[in-house]
């Protein structure tokens, strides 16, 4: 109390303090604008890819990809099936009747509709005799003519058994009819009593397809979408057993995002905010500290929000939910300004401020430096989340300072919880040379060592996932029903013209056939598959020519007769189909995505593969692809990964470094004591990674930058009791400010998104361990920081 007795009793604002007032409040005026303009556009992503960086390598493929998905990102498709047909069309139809009235929530597709296969007969139709599929073009090149001749024959005396796109004359091999066979096997939907089907898992599937009307985020946690899906489902079932029901789509992804992060956000944030509060009105028995309290955490939360609004232009879930725990944090500049202002009833608010800055400065200082680290990688998710987070604590602690003084108003009594924490101090043992002290060193060693030990450190994407296991399954099976390729794992090719494009290509699939005769792979999809290269155009024209000219004359022989080719079967030899008239041509439009206009200096396009399912296959394809000239195997999982490892590594040497930085900043300020404010943190870190291995929580990026996290909030126990040492006032603060830490990443340790689990337990076991180690090793009591114990 010493340190304190030299405050000045009396004192009010300044004339710059109250400028410094005014200024902040013309600034939240504008905060509060922007927050209402915010909320009215709810500019909130739901992505998870949004938040992961992109490599150089993988750049123009992430553009086409993040084309696909805005193509299907207002798509639901649910698939109904049971073991016989007549009973899927009958669920099929009690399910679309169930949806009907919420036509204006979910509106019906016509899958079957939106293809016109007459307008896309007429484009390709004088390209005929140059589309040839890989089948047809071995079946010329090695069949004798005299087979081929009979199998003209054959279908010439069959001209009756079925529809016909072209006329024997001019078709006699029935190519033409063949290669639309061929795309059509592409899909596995087909049309059956007027609704698309689809045929696996021994059922018979019927395939609805909807279009949302409306963004599937809801700010309010609704799931109107999967509310109307579950209670059509129930009016598909309707007592049948038999029928299944699978409904998947990126909305509803999206919508289960929203309504889990709103779920979390309430419980992490309103939870904390509580916990805070209650510790408040416990501490001082007054509602003006809950006010005051709360209102600075209310305006370091929107700014946070407006700042990386602005910065970003959208403001992802994960990162509000990350946020909300910053409610843990930034109370400690409010409960260490009411502390020391309870044990200070004489002294005027401003002087109690102007007594505090110093130390409150140098924690916000380290704890913002802690934040500013995760933003050092290119890594645009810990970029928002670090922006967030030390915008919020820079805005707390400003209304702290500029406002407390001027709002605080009157006394406040002493309560029995913070006369019992303040005199705790003295009771808590101290570092010292002996027994004691070797003994519990000797117990934390057994205990982290074997910890450590067990650590499992996993770098999967896959952690940032945070959508409900049902929904994934669902997904995953509508893909393997539909033989929907996945986007994580695709080919990118890469020439300096668009037929060279095209040309890569088909060299990809030639060199991938053995792996589909093996039944590693079923297929592709493809720009090649619809437009050949100008080469492979030529060349199948003429192999088609020459071998139709000699059938054309055996059949003609044989009949007794002749037959001419019709003068319109064709375009000239000369002439191709290109790209760019196929772009032109609204047949392009479910493939469009898959290329890009221009490339740098060249152009670039993806092939999609279909039934690429087996992992253990993937590194052969690989090999094989990038053996092609210009193309180039992406594994979008395996990429991500390799990054979030290599962001690992290097946030974990940042973090060494940043240790270093503090314990330099430590030195300047306290001298050879400095190292009782840093110790104490470096041994919490440690027995916060021997906690995961004992519960087996994976270690992971976001397990180190909580540790990073951690070197900032930790380091400021260590400060504020080497700033006044043995003084139990700011050893209250430190409780109450520690307490409403751990139950703010406590309660983030209970988020479903497994990368924030893991960060919750790091901070809870990291918090907790430091809020304990800190007094431990407090030096003892003296005046001022300046007569501080040296070493």
């Amino acid at each position: 109390m010493s340190e304190m007795a030299g405050v000045a009793m009396r004192g009010g604002l300044t004339r710059l303090e109250r400028w410094l007032a005014v200024g902040w409040l013309l600034l939240v005026l504008a905060l509060v604008a922007h927050q209402l303009q915010f909320w009215r556009a709810s500019r909130l992503d739901t992505d998870v890819m949004a938040l992961l960086p992109t490599s150089e390598r993988t750049a123009t493929a992430d553009r086409v990809l993040r084309r696909l998905a805005d193509g299907v990102a207002q798509e639901v498709v649910v698939l109904v099936g049971s073991p016989d047909w007549a009973r899927t069309r009958a669920a099929a139809q009690r399910f679309s009747a169930a949806t009907a009235p919420q036509a204006a929530l979910l509106q019906p597709v016509d899958k079957i509709a939106t293809f016109d296969f007459d307008a896309a007969l007429a484009f390709y139709r004088p390209w005929r005799d140059r589309l040839l599929t890989d089948a047809q073009r071995a079946g010329l090149q090695s069949a004798a003519p005299e087979a081929l001749a009979q199998q003209a024959l054959t279908r010439l005396y069959q001209l009756s058994t079925g529809p016909r796109l072209t006329d024997w004359a001019a078709d006699p091999l029935g190519l033409w009819q063949d290669w639309w066979l061929s795309r059509a096997a592409v899909t596995r939907v087909h049309e059956r009593d007027g609704l698309a089907s689809v045929s696996g898992d021994g059922r018979e599937w019927a395939l609805l397809s909807y279009r949302i009307t409306r963004p599937a985020f809801s700010v309010s946690g609704a799931t109107d979408y999967g509310d109307l899906l579950k209670a059509a489902e129930a009016a598909a079932r309707q007592g049948d057993d038999g029928v299944r029901v699978i409904a998947a789509g990126i909305p509803l992804h999206a919508e289960s995002a929203a309504a889990q992060a709103n779920f979390e956000m309430n419980v992490i944030g309103w939870g904390s905010l509580a916990a805070v509060l209650l510790l408040v009105w416990l501490a001082f028995r007054s509602l003006r500290p809950i006010v005051l309290v709360g209102l600075s955490l209310a305006i370091g939360t929107a700014a946070a929000i407006s700042a990386t609004a602005i910065v970003f232009d959208r403001v992802h879930l994960i990162t509000l939910v990350f946020g909300a725990s910053l409610v843990g944090v930034a109370e400690d500049f409010g409960i260490h300004y009411f502390v020391t202002r309870q044990s200070m009833p004489r002294a005027t608010p401003p002087s109690v401020m102007r007594f505090l800055l110093p130390g409150l400065a140098l924690a916000l200082l380290t704890s913002v430096v802690a934040y500013l680290a995760l933003g050092v990688a290119p890594f645009p998710g810990l970029r928002q989340m670090a922006l967030f987070s030390a915008v919020g604590l820079v805005s707390a602690f400003l209304t702290v300072v500029f406002w407390f003084p001027l709002l605080d108003r009157g006394t406040l009594r002493q309560t029995r919880l913070s006369n019992w924490l303040a005199g705790s101090l003295a009771r808590w043992p101290r570092v010292r040379n002996d027994r004691r002290t070797w003994l519990a060193l000797a117990a934390l060693a057994l205990f982290i060592v074997p910890g450590v030990w067990q650590v499992r450190i996993v770098d999967d994407v896959r952690q940032l996932q945070s959508s409900p296991p049902a929904l994934v399954d669902a997904q995953r099976a509508a893909g393997r029903l539909l033989g929907t390729p996945s986007p994580a794992q695709f080919v990118l090719v890469r020439g300096a013209t668009s037929d060279a494009v095209l040309a890569g290509e088909e060299a990809v699939k030639a060199k991938l056939a053995d792996a589909i005769a093996r039944g590693d792979l079923q297929g592709f999809v493809s720009v090649s598959d619809w437009v050949p290269s100008a080469a492979r155009q030529r060349a199948d024209a003429a192999l088609a020519e020459r071998q139709e000219l000699a059938v054309r004359q055996s059949v003609a022989r044989a009949l007794g007769g002749t037959i001419a080719a019709p003068a319109t079967a064709a375009a000239s030899a000369d002439s191709v189909l290109t790209l760019q008239a196929w772009l032109a041509n609204p047949v392009s439009g479910t493939l469009r995505h898959l290329w890009l206009d221009r490339e740098g200096s060249g152009y670039a396009s993806v092939m999609l593969l279909r039934g690429l399912e087996k992992p253990a296959v993937m590194p052969g394809i690989a090999r094989v692809v990038d053996e092609v000239p210009g193309a180039e195997w992406v594994d979008r999982i395996a990429d991500l990964s390799g990054l979030l490892h290599h962001y690992r590594v290097l946030m974990s040497w940042l973090l060494l470094a940043g240790a270093g930085g503090v314990a330099l900043l430590l030195a300047w300020r306290y001298g050879r004591a400095g190292w009782r404010a840093l110790v104490p943190t470096l041994l919490a870190a440690a027995i916060s990674v021997a906690v995961l291995g004992w519960l087996h929580v994976p270690l992971q990026l976001f397990s180190v930058l909580a540790l990073a996290l951690l070197l900032g909030v930790g380091v400021d126990y260590g400060i504020f009791l080497l700033e006044h040492p043995g003084d139990g006032v700011s050893w209250t603060a430190i409780v109450l400010g520690a307490a409403s830490t751990l139950l703010a990443f406590g309660l983030l340790a209970l988020s479903s998104t497994p990368a924030l689990h893991a960060f919750g337990m790091t901070m809870l076991s990291g918090v907790g361990a430091v809020w304990f180690l800190s007094p431990w090793f407090r030096p003892a009591a003296g005046p001022s920081h300046n007569n501080v114990e040296q070493g």
